[in-house]
């Protein structure tokens, strides 16, 4: 990591994997079957937990269950206060929203304007019955008043430091890392 200082390591790759097991198994407890799942991931590293989380539930449950991704920048209420050209993508809900019980994930939550942004997205593509969110890491510091439903660990951390989750198909390895930024 060349533009930050390690501090401590959170979670090597067998406790990532543990986390998101146990996690796919609080949402599993959780749901009552009322309403249709739906797992949706946040671009970039909450993609593939989501993937991953969908594919411990679709191993531990016969039911039917839908994935999707969803890149909630353009959603961001501060999007336009950074002059930078922002960097996102095409969402893939492969479905209605309508009715289901959604689960949002994400690597880190911080202030909260990711999940917010996110529950926007999905609430112009239809009305869900229920949102639900989960997040490998909460490092606090919220701005707004959201929490995750399901979370792997709750990490303090100083405004001077960051949570980075490294994953296999992004960074080719798998870990979490509290840094230092420089």
């Amino acid at each position: 990591m060349p533009d930050a200082k390690i501090l401590h390591t959170i979670m090597d790759g067998v406790k990532l994997a543990k986390t998101i097991k146990r996690i796919a198994s609080e949402i599993i407890e959780n749901d009552k079957g009322d309403y249709p799942l739906a797992i949706v991931g946040l671009k970039t590293r909450g993609e593939f937990i989501a993937r991953r989380i969908f594919d411990e539930i679709k191993k531990s449950e016969n039911s039917k269950i839908e994935f999707g991704v969803l890149d909630s920048t353009l959603f961001r209420d501060d999007f336009r206060s950074n002059l930078k050209v922002p960097n996102f993508s095409v969402n893939d809900i492969p479905f209605s929203v309508d009715g289901k019980k959604i689960v949002i994930i994400d690597d880190v939550i911080f202030t909260g304007r990711s999940v917010l942004a996110s529950i926007n997205a999905i609430m112009d593509m239809g009305r869900p019955q229920v949102i639900q969110f989960a997040a490998i890491v909460d490092r606090g510091h919220r701005e707004l008043p959201v929490s995750p439903d399901f979370i792997g660990e709750i990490v303090k951390t100083l405004p001077t430091q960051e949570i980075r989750v490294k994953l296999t198909e992004v960074d080719k390895e798998d870990a979490v890392y509290l840094v230092e930024k420089n």
